[in-house]
């Protein structure tokens, strides 16, 4: 039995860490709660304690159930490394390879899955490797995790035709909170080839901060409710099939410097969400629909954001979308009162793929809401042959390099509805640029440069703005 509230699970007596760490995590558990039973003991009683990882490969077969306060788990390492890459490789290139899989502290989640159920689990919280409730009061605090790896190790088929290990489904999750919560922080963590990354629900004061989390379904969902929370300083991106990050009915959420890859269905979704903010992030997408604001999403503010949209370019996943077309805008509103102001928008496409077919792309669209104010956004709208590799950094890199001599391609900078009004569009795109009833919304379109008055040839970007 340990006498100090430091645990290493390569030394703990109970279990095979290599074979489940579950077991190992779940007899410390044991062991904090019964060496800590007393709530007031010197002005304390219960400090917790850190569990750490070193560097090295853990399978875990057991779910980690946590039902304590002040816990850390925490390695030496996220380990991150593209599976994706790997397996759409030829298997005849893998002696080649420096390595194979994730390392550093690297948690292997081999938890047995219902294959009958939809998506291998009938409960998705069975198919977590850590496990995080308790009832009562006060809710759970100050849970912790912090670098380390943990890893989905495969996906499954999920009868599209698509290879099984670019299908985003394996019923498995990488931290799963069902219980309200309060001060948790995942920091530094490295997530890969998890059908969910992270599952948070009833979060207050919640830190999900410099994290690499990819290749997974859905990255952060924050459920149920929440408030006074933040995602900052991640490197982030979902499968096709999901959210890099989604939140429903949160208050005073910070979404800041994140930098957002671009396979996710979504980039940032918000359901209900208020008085919250999404700010200096970079993100990047294949398809529309990038930021979402739904459900009556009110008084946020979307400011100094660089989006950028493209093609795919990577030969495995080319021609997948998520299903919207080019008219459902890069930032989509459906709420009052939000604040877009400041950001850049860069849709970079080939004309031929728009859909519908000759419709002008749409950058910002106002659905339904009220009070809106759109402020001195600019758009960069480029057509460009959209080309694609096997090779997926050099395709991507490529892609992101590229800023030469392209024809002007036509768009929305602000599309209207008429079930969204007393909007106020300022400075973000020209006269013909912006629809929107002028009855309902107050408008002021960015002012055209006459290039023929001034003996300037315009530029590949100007040529394509309607004047």
């Amino acid at each position: 039995m340990s006498n100090s509230n430091y645990y290493d699970v390569t030394t703990w007596p109970v279990g095979n860490p290599s074979e489940d760490v579950g077991e190992v995590i779940n007899s410390i558990i044991a062991d904090i709660k019964d060496r800590q039973a007393a709530t007031d003991k010197n002005d304390g009683g219960k400090p917790g304690a850190v569990i750490y990882l070193p560097p090295g490969d853990y399978r875990l077969r057991t779910q980690v159930v946590i039902d304590i306060s002040f816990l850390k788990i925490m390695g030496s390492g996220h380990g991150f490394t593209s599976s994706s890459i790997r397996y759409n490789v030829s298997k005849d290139e893998w002696p080649d390879l420096h390595e194979l899989w994730p390392g550093g502290s690297r948690v292997m989640v081999d938890i047995p899955l219902n294959a009958d159920a939809p998506g291998g689990q009938e409960d998705e919280s069975k198919g977590a490797a850590f496990y995080v409730e308790r009832s009562g009061s006060p809710r759970i605090s100050s849970v912790e995790f912090s670098n380390f790896c943990i890893d989905g190790l495969h996906f499954t088929p999920d009868g599209s035709g698509l290879p099984a290990e670019n299908s985003y489904v394996n019923g498995k999750t990488g931290i799963y909170v069902a219980s309200a919560n309060d001060s948790f922080r995942v920091n530094g963590m490295g997530f890969v080839y998890l059908e969910n990354a992270l599952t948070i629900y009833k979060a207050d004061a919640l830190s999900v901060h410099d994290n690499f989390i990819a290749e997974c379904g859905s990255c952060v969902e924050l459920r149920g409710w929440g408030q006074a929370s933040k995602v900052t300083d991640n490197l982030i991106g979902a499968g096709f099939k999901g959210h890099s990050i989604y939140a429903e009915n949160h208050g005073g959420l910070l979404i800041t410097a994140n930098n957002v890859f671009p396979r996710g269905a979504s980039s940032i979704h918000f359901d209900g969400v208020t008085r919250s903010s999404i700010s200096n992030n970079r993100l990047h997408s294949f398809y529309p629909g990038m930021v979402i604001l739904a459900e009556n999403s009110s008084e946020n503010l979307v400011a100094t954001n660089h989006f950028l949209r493209d093609h795919e370019p990577w030969t495995p996943f080319f021609g997948i979308d998520n299903g919207r077309d080019d008219l459902y805008g890069l930032l989509s509103i459906n709420g009052s009162n939000n604040s877009v102001i400041g950001n850049h928008f860069s849709e970079i496409v080939d004309a031929s793929g728009v859909r519908p077919s000759g419709a002008r792309p749409v950058i910002i669209r106002l659905t339904e809401g009220a009070g809106n104010f759109v402020s001195n956004n600019n758009v960069v709208a480029l057509d460009i042959r959209s080309e694609s590799s096997d090779s997926c950094f050099s395709a991507q890199v490529d892609a992101l390099l590229t800023t030469g001599t392209s024809d002007g391609l036509a768009v929305t900078a602000v599309l209207v509805d008429s079930a969204s009004v007393r909007n106020t569009i300022l400075d973000s795109g020209n006269d013909a640029q912006v629809i929107a009833d002028r009855g309902a919304n107050a408008v002021r379109a960015t002012p055209t440069i006459d290039f023929e008055a001034t003996g300037t040839a315009p530029t590949s970007q100007a040529a394509g703005i309607p004047r």
